[in-house]
């Protein structure tokens, strides 16, 4: 079995002294493919250079509404242009989105389709931030439709909205919340809707599973989350597990 990690910041501090190690852990436990998304102008645009460096890993270049005192006003013109002089190394746009316990929520929103409008000219799909946001993020979505869907990142809404995103043409980011039995309104979304509109992501070094608590979350225990998913699923576990890669590998166009 085969797993991609959508969803990865392996280029952080907490886990560079050690990527070369947890890179090889990662592989062992079957996961051969990494997405390292954007979170300021400076960190996307050394994600190309990252790349060069670890095969495995496909970038997406965005700024996150969490850094948002970090971006200045002529960042994303900045990034748009780095962007599109370097298309053809790039899966996705994001990490982008909203974020409502961050500040400047009409900026965000603005900067939000602004990344939408970016990904529709390069025609790649987006990955989208959200936290508790969901009726933000609609409201850009009518505004500025996006043409070719992406993931909405850790995914932990209701089924309604699930569905919403599914016809959008967007998937669904599994990740550790379904590790712990509070989660069980995630749980039950990811159990009922496609399989086809799921992807596997670690969020690394951030979000660790039940029992990893505390902890700097690694690549490897992507094939943790997927047993976790697993076991909501009524499919066999080979055709989960090649859903999943598919999905990701039609998704980013890889």
């Amino acid at each position: 079995m085969r797993f991609f990690d959508s969803h990865c910041h392996l280029d952080f501090p907490e886990l560079a002294e050690g990527l070369v190690e947890h890179l090889s852990e990662a592989h062992s436990a079957g996961v051969s493919d990494f997405l390292v998304p954007g979170v300021t102008l400076a960190q996307s645009k050394s994600l190309v250079a990252f790349k060069q460096q670890y095969a495995s890993c496909h970038i997406a270049l965005g700024l996150h509404p969490y850094f948002i005192a970090q971006h200045h006003d002529d960042h994303f013109a900045e990034l748009a242009e780095f962007a599109a002089a370097h298309v053809e190394r790039l899966v996705a746009i994001g990490e982008c989105g909203i974020d409502a316990t961050c500040k400047q929520l009409d900026y965000q929103q603005s900067l939000f389709q602004q990344h939408i409008t970016l990904a529709n000219t390069l025609k790649l799909p987006l990955i989208v931030h959200h936290r508790q946001s969901h009726h933000l993020i609609a409201q850009s979505f009518k505004l500025t439709p996006p043409l070719y869907g992406g993931v909405i990142h850790a995914f932990s809404g209701s089924l309604q909205q699930a569905q919403y995103y599914i016809q959008k043409g967007f998937k669904l980011g599994v990740g550790g919340t379904i590790s712990y039995s509070r989660a069980n309104k995630t749980k039950r979304v990811f159990a009922q809707v496609p399989l086809d509109a799921l992807l596997l992501e670690t969020d690394a070094p951030s979000m660790p599973l039940a029992g990893y608590q505390g902890q700097i979350n690694v690549p490897k225990r992507l094939a943790e989350v997927f047993t976790h998913l697993c076991r909501l699923r009524d499919e066999p576990v080979d055709t989960i597990a090649e859903q999943l890669y598919t999905s990701s590998c039609a998704l980013f166009r890889i």
